[in-house]
């Protein structure tokens, strides 16, 4: 396969991982090429929106696509799920080479201005009322994003803990019943309940929470730090900050499109 001038957009490696999981494409009944528009091409094309953040309808020309292609490609692919296969398909190699490391997981969020509104935004404490959403995030040891969600900016971090931890143990492969359970989580003082540690303790995960009053929040910036530069690696795709669409599933459709090549990257340079 030969992208052209745009071949810095996709590593290489990545279409082939993903090519599998894209649905065929249907011949529309009133005719036209896009059939006929390959499948490498709309994907470049949907990476470019996400690192340039640019309008479906400033799509440059060098594509080939339409702007109205690209954008009905990338909603039926999103909806059929391809975008959580593909961050999931990345980790399950990276765990292939044992370079999945869940001996700590960093669990964190942080704010994104939603410009637009929409479904999973509300007010920030943070930007002076402004519509907002909190990217959550979970990685492991080494920084690579294992799950990701999203929230209203007025839901507090608390909150996000147990569907992240249930998500991340709940992930598999369906054939070969592939788990990654995580045996310590960090979290910071804003995840300080009974109930959350109570939980973890009885999911047998080690609770590394900070206590407020107690522990200090530089003792907890030796773990930070690893959610801190995979938020860094997430928001170098600039489609995700500050936030543009209304619907909160075409949000995470970027979000997991943006994890799977910062995790593909890492499978690059550890295995070559």
């Amino acid at each position: 396969m030969r992208w052209g001038a745009w071949s810095w957009l996709v590593p290489d490696g990545l279409w082939e991982i993903a090519k599998p999981l894209i649905p065929p494409s249907k011949v529309r009944p009133q005719g036209g090429g896009t059939q006929d528009t390959p499948d490498e091409t709309l994907f470049a094309a949907n990476i470019y929106v996400l690192v340039s953040s640019c309008a479906w309808r400033t799509l440059p020309p060098c594509f080939g696509v339409s702007k109205s292609t690209a954008h009905r490609r990338f909603m039926i692919w999103s909806r059929a799920g391809v975008w959580p296969r593909l961050h999931e398909a990345v980790p399950h190699r990276l765990d292939d080479a044992g370079l999945v490391d869940v001996t700590r997981v960093v669990l964190d969020t942080a704010h994104v201005r939603a410009k637009k509104g929409g479904e999973h935004t509300g007010p920030s404490s943070v930007d002076r009322g402004k519509p907002g959403s909190r990217m959550r995030v979970l990685p492991d040891a080494n920084g690579l994003p294992l799950l990701v969600g999203v929230s209203a900016d007025n839901t507090h971090d608390s909150e996000g803990l147990k569907p992240m931890v249930e998500g991340h143990q709940t992930r598999h492969d369906p054939h070969r019943g592939r788990c990654f359970k995580p045996q310590r989580l960090h979290a910071d003082k804003a995840y300080d309940r009974a109930d959350l540690r109570r939980g973890l303790r009885w999911k047998r995960i080690g609770v590394r929470i900070a206590r407020k009053g107690i522990e200090s929040s530089e003792r907890l910036g030796r773990r930070r730090w690893v959610v801190e530069r995979t938020m860094s690696w997430l928001s170098g795709h600039r489609r995700l900050s500050p936030r543009y669409e209304r619907d909160s599933r075409n949000y995470l459709a970027f979000l997991g499109l943006s994890a799977a090549p910062c995790c593909f990257k890492r499978l690059v340079r550890l295995t070559t």
